[in-house]
């Protein structure tokens, strides 16, 4: 027998997910559905699929499931929009809220206006940026680049000209090279400034996306830990910017627009 599965489209700069809540849903094999879903001509359309539920280390719990099904650690943007969804759905009444995901307890501030949630700012936590650039050959070219953990991987390539970038030839080429046996987020970036870069992004599991919230804090990192920007910067995508910090304690904290595109049911068969 089918059944209805009630979801929202809700995307981070463009960064868009089909977002379920899971203490009402049950969802059985939630790679498949990732996929099924996310397709865009016979599907939802989306970069992934993400689950709501409850934590017994936190307010709220997250799963993401990429566009081919595989697991993520973490999403800057789609926690972003957790935020948006548990307060505006009347979940809770905390403006402060607790994320369990799978790289750790994320803090989350919302940004309230008109009883709305206009924009988040996540704690992104610490990141480890390797001091040793790594060199990756994609085809016929060669790469060096940074790699970051924002509790997941990320291979920062800084460029003089980002518009010279083949990203769909150069992104899965490198995000599957053995240098990176769990794969790897790849973001090419060109420095405006001290306080403005232009970054695009391959996401492991999903390909081109219109922003990354993770890459974007991998980007400040290595770009920051390199002295060729400063620990506050605006990190242009595709789809628009985010504010990240690089705060005192350490932590990456960023903040951006979240946006609830529609909502509606399909089919659970």
């Amino acid at each position: 027998m089918t059944g209805k599965i009630h979801f929202h489209k809700m995307h981070g700069l463009g960064n868009d997910y089909i977002y379920v809540n899971t203490i009402k849903h049950t969802i059985a094999d939630p790679e498949e559905k990732a996929k099924r879903w996310s397709k865009y001509h016979t599907g939802i359309g989306a970069d992934g699929l993400v689950l709501i539920g409850k934590s017994d280390k936190a307010d709220f719990s997250m799963r993401i499931f990429n566009a081919d099904g595989s697991e993520a650690m973490m999403c800057g943007n789609a926690s972003r929009c957790i935020g948006k969804y548990v307060y505006e759905q009347g979940l809770t009444a905390k403006t402060t809220l607790s994320l369990d995901t799978l790289s750790g307890i994320k803090t989350l501030k919302l940004h309230i206006d008109n009883n709305l949630v206009k924009t988040v700012t996540v704690d992104m936590g610490t990141p480890a940026v390797d001091d040793k650039p790594a060199t990756v050959k994609a085809g016929g070219d060669t790469y060096e680049g940074t790699i970051v953990s924002m509790g997941n991987p990320h291979f920062v390539i800084i460029i003089d000209d980002i518009n010279n970038v083949d990203l769909e030839t150069a992104g899965p080429l490198i995000e599957n090279n053995p240098l990176f046996p769990d794969r790897t987020n790849v973001e090419f970036v060109e420095i405006k400034d001290k306080n403005n870069v232009r970054m695009r992004v391959w996401e492991r599991g999903s390909g081109i996306t219109m922003a990354c919230g993770t890459g974007a804090c991998a980007v400040l990192a290595a770009c920051a830990a390199k002295g060729l920007i400063g620990r506050e910067a605006e990190i242009i995508m595709d789809g628009g910017n985010l504010s990240v910090l690089w705060d005192e304690d350490n932590h990456i904290r960023m903040t951006g627009d979240v946006v609830n595109v529609f909502e509606g049911d399909i089919d659970d068969p």
